[in-house]
């Protein structure tokens, strides 16, 4: 198919569709009528040969075929979008505040650098984070109170886009000079060590803690912490091993004289992505701010589309 049978317009409609997945709220979003929806998503699917959304009880929900155009097309979307407005939006002139959700995995690992940029390129913005696992993560979004979230946050689903920074595996983290350092880290010696357990709750590490006991894996564990600020701390002065990711692991090490190493037991990786809601998804300052993020952040750990 050449690029001159394609409406922009309906790329346009198809990237709000896979936020809202509803032809109403669409409709709203792009401040058009039901019927033009229904009607341009005719011709779409016409175009493309697949029907792209099924009616279901949990709304428009998108075919295979859709969820694979959804990252090309956005990316495409936002690159034109970003050329567009390149000469319209100037963030050191910029005077707000900007609200971030993110665990306290998200504030060691991001915050240092993110002010850096945000002091030298805009030095109005004042930011705050608050805890982007709390049961109201959705709805500070949807109203605003929070501008975007960082982190694995498989609860966001429609109404809110994602783009994608990295993904990182899990290591085990312990201190230099640990038993644990010679050669190399086997399930055996992970069992056979004393454990740091962190629960923090609402976040994608309890997955990980889940998957450790399907796989037969009974640590012992000797202390359990609710979140990851104290994690250095414990493992500079101790012989305890946590698991941790990555870009965790690489944060703490050189400050507390720690070390890491692969994981012996097969975990899956996670993905860390940028959430926003649809609502601000055209404003020139957070357009600007995903920009920044992604350029400081995005694949450069170890380890865009809309949210569905």
């Amino acid at each position: 198919m050449d690029l001159t049978d394609i409406d922009l317009n309906r790329l346009v409609l198809f990237r709000q569709l896979m936020a809202e997945r509803s032809v109403s709220k669409a409709a709203e979003s792009l401040g058009i009528s039901q019927s033009a929806v229904s009607n341009a998503l005719a011709k779409l699917r016409q175009q493309l040969g697949d029907e792209l959304f099924l009616r279901s009880s949990m709304g428009m929900v998108p075919t295979t075929f859709a969820e694979q155009l959804a990252e090309p097309i956005n990316a495409a979307l936002d690159i034109l979008q970003e050329g567009l407005n390149q000469h319209s939006f100037d963030p050191a002139s910029i005077k707000r505040s900007v609200t971030i959700g993110m665990t306290d995995i998200g504030e060691i690992v991001f915050l240092p650098a993110l002010i850096k940029r945000l002091r030298s390129e805009a030095p109005g913005i004042r930011l705050s984070t608050v805890r982007n696992a709390t049961a109201n993560l959705q709805e500070d979004m949807e109203s605003g109170r929070m501008d975007m979230a960082i982190g694995f946050l498989p609860q966001l689903k429609a109404g809110f886009f994602q783009r994608k920074l990295f993904r990182q595996d899990y290591v085990c983290l312990f201190r230099q000079g640990h038993p644990l350092e010679q050669g190399r880290l086997t399930a055996a010696g992970f069992k056979a060590a004393e454990h740091l357990a962190i629960m923090s709750q609402g976040t994608g590490h309890g997955k990980m803690d889940e998957l450790l006991t399907k796989s037969g894996i009974d640590r012992n564990i000797i202390l359990t912490v609710p979140h990851f600020v104290s994690v250095g701390h414990i493992l500079q002065q101790t012989n305890l091993v946590a698991t941790v990711t990555e870009t965790l692991a690489a944060s703490l090490a050189q400050p507390f004289g720690l070390t890491y190493r692969p994981h012996p037991i097969k975990l899956p990786d996670i993905a860390i992505n940028i959430f926003w809601h649809a609502k601000v998804h055209h404003s020139p300052l957070h357009q600007w701010l995903r920009d920044m993020i992604v350029e400081t952040f995005g694949k450069t750990q170890p380890g865009t589309s809309p949210r569905q």
